[in-house]
């Protein structure tokens, strides 16, 4: 499966940049359902509130996907890769 990674900075609720990317199938062009999809993930981690709009998160690239990315795609319609701050 082909892959579009969106690459996202936030400033974290402790003013700290959380670094992670939004993977979603490469034909999913929507940046608000994207959007969604990352602030689902800052829900979960307590960053209810934090800003990510089109400023924050940015199209990077296409990839072929490993087996357990496709698969929380086919689960949950996007996956995350965590980088910085992110716990």
């Amino acid at each position: 499966m082909k892959v579009a990674v969106w690459d996202t900075y936030v400033t974290r609720n402790d003013g700290s940049v959380m670094h992670f990317d939004i993977v979603v199938p490469d034909d999913l062009k929507d940046e608000n359902i994207i959007h969604t999809f990352g602030r689902q993930y800052l829900s979960g981690k307590g960053q209810e509130g934090v800003k990510l709009a089109s400023e924050e998160c940015r199209y990077c690239h296409i990839e072929v996907a490993p087996a357990q990315v496709v698969t929380d795609i086919e689960l949950k319609g996007f996956h995350i890769i965590e980088m910085e701050n992110c716990n």
